[in-house]
């Protein structure tokens, strides 16, 4: 191994670090004096790569301490660490031989480093991500109106509703005064938004959730929102491409402007309906779209020009 490799197993209490090459293995308490003390331990090293897990929340704090000290950071997906333990023949599971798996995927895989959001990217992104759970929540409780005849349960439902209606006001407002009291986010949330098809909901989730756009090719970008197609394919019998992973939260936004897209912009409607022509299943057609859509989206973040219609 000709690099150093950081692999750090986060739980609620402990972080559990392992070091490749040489197998050097410790742990310290997930509280400020271990952070400290694992940032001092780590500074030294002169690692190339230093991996955590995205763990529902636990990880923040630790990434954030880890990029602030200005060490190399990545977050990686648990799903995919798993799946290389296994391949790799581990089956057993703890938090040491967590820290040791993650440290040798990362010495394997060799994911780019990125940097995390700043503080106010970070808020825009949980004030996006609460407003997509108010609006779950709206529409369950809608169904189960529909779904009852007892009127002290409609009421219930009702009034829980019109409270859903107002957070998510409320949060839409907090979400516009940050974008829009925010220069660079202003700049580009009305890039975005002169592309017919996309709306301020969208621009906005781009913004908060997809920070490297303008900043990667086009099919670097379509794999993060996960609509890169990938082959599947063995010796002469081969698959329909399909699309997964990546972030999606992004993916669903791009596909809804694409449905819209699709309908009112005429580059775009064009070229649906010459894929429809040829053949091609609708959902299909939708997916080109959308990637077609966020390579459009990409070059304008990119370029700081705004659509300008054929």
């Amino acid at each position: 191994m000709d690099i150093t490799c950081v692999g750090i197993d986060v739980s609620k209490d402990r972080l559990d670090v392992h070091i490749l090459p040489g197998g050097e293995a410790f742990g310290v308490p997930r509280d400020g004096k271990g952070l400290a003390e694992l940032v001092e331990r780590l500074r030294p090293l002169g690692a190339r790569l230093i991996a955590v897990e995205a763990t529902g929340g636990f990880e923040t704090v630790v990434a954030a301490a880890l990029a602030g000290a200005g060490l190399p950071l990545v977050v990686v997906n648990p799903a995919q660490v798993r799946h290389f333990a296994l391949a790799s023949g581990q089956r057993a599971k703890s938090d040491p031989i967590d820290a040791a798996m993650i440290a040798r995927f990362v010495a394997a895989t060799r994911p780019e480093v990125r940097p995390l959001p700043d503080a106010a990217t970070q808020l825009l992104a949980d004030l996006v991500a609460r407003r997509r759970q108010i609006i779950e929540m709206i529409v369950a409780e809608r169904n189960r109106a529909r779904r009852t005849a007892v009127k002290r349960i409609t009421k219930s439902i009702l009034r829980l509703i019109a409270a859903l209606e107002k957070e998510l006001a409320e949060i839409d407002t907090e979400i516009d005064t940050g974008v829009r009291g925010s220069p660079a986010w202003r700049e580009t949330e009305d890039l975005l938004a002169s592309v017919p098809g996309v709306g301020a909901v969208t621009a906005r989730t781009l913004i908060a959730e997809l920070p490297e756009l303008g900043r990667l090719d086009a099919k670097r970008i379509a794999s993060l929102a996960g609509l890169a197609p990938y082959t599947r394919q063995s010796g002469q019998w081969r698959g329909r491409s399909m699309i997964g992973g990546g972030r999606k939260s992004v993916r669903s936004a791009l596909f809804m402007a694409a449905l819209v897209a699709a309908r009112h912009n005429p580059p775009l409607k064009a070229f649906r309906d010459g894929l429809i022509a040829r053949g091609k299943p609708k959902m299909v057609a939708a997916i080109a779209v959308a990637r077609k859509l966020l390579t459009i989206l990409n070059a304008i973040v990119r370029d700081k020009k705004p659509w300008q219609p054929a």
